[in-house]
């Protein structure tokens, strides 16, 4: 593991749980929560029906099957052997047809550069070392004018006290210990992350939650969660 881009301990923390991954009333609640607010997006700006699609950090395949859904051709990779056992034995049930392998973004990109028309990385840089290193694959495994996604959480005192004490201690949506504040970006370190790597950023968008409501949205506020849309030039 310590030839490649991820933590043994992050890894070993979701493979711990990937047996409650497909469990809406799990750890992962938040997860089957914001997929219909994610998956729609990413659909409106990339037109999914007959994409051929990677998704990065796919764990049990939550947004990997909500794309195959919609009619992508989708490929998911994760380094967790569990939660790809998980994803895989999941299409049972479901009936979609994702291809799911057990690969790093950074080698995936060696075997298959420039091949996909989407690229997705959610939720997954704020859990490995080195951030660059992951979007710079995301742009190699791209075509040209092709679309990458992702979503991560800012660093600021507001995402701390509502991302890690609100919603790991307060709330309980989260195990403890889910996330590391030093590893939270900002958007303009995201944003330069992108450039470094031909990736033109298209939008910027926040997602945000009501506790009172428990209902998640889209907007303006970039404070905490958000998601980015780019372009490889």
């Amino acid at each position: 593991m310590s030839a490649i881009n991820a933590d043994p301990n992050e890894v070993q923390k979701f493979s711990e749980l990937a047996h409650r991954w497909w469990d809406p009333a799990s750890e992962f609640k938040p997860l089957h929560e914001i997929n219909p607010l994610r998956l729609g997006w990413i659909d409106s700006k990339a037109g999914l029906a007959g994409k051929t699609v990677l998704d990065i950090g796919c764990g049990g395949g939550i947004l990997a099957e909500g794309m195959a859904s919609l009619g992508a051709r989708v490929t998911g990779i994760d380094l967790s052997e569990k939660a790809l056992s998980v994803a895989r034995l999941h299409l049972f049930e479901s009936g979609h047809s994702v291809d799911y392998r057990l690969i790093s973004a950074e080698a995936y990109a060696d075997e298959a550069p420039a091949h996909f028309d989407v690229v997705t990385c959610m939720e997954m840089l704020e859990h490995v070392p080195d951030p660059a290193s992951t979007i710079a694959a995301c742009a190699r495994l791209v075509k040209p004018g092709g679309h990458v996604f992702f979503s991560t959480i800012n660093r600021n005192l507001k995402a701390y006290a509502l991302a890690i004490v609100g919603a790991e201690y307060v709330l309980n949506m989260l195990p403890r210990g889910t996330h590391e504040y030093e590893k939270f970006i900002k958007p303009s370190e995201l944003s330069r992350y992108c450039r470094n790597a031909d990736l033109d950023m298209e939008e910027l968008i926040g997602m945000s939650y009501n506790p009172l409501t428990q209902v998640y949205s889209l907007g303006r506020d970039t404070d905490v969660n958000y998601l980015m849309h780019t372009r490889r030039g």
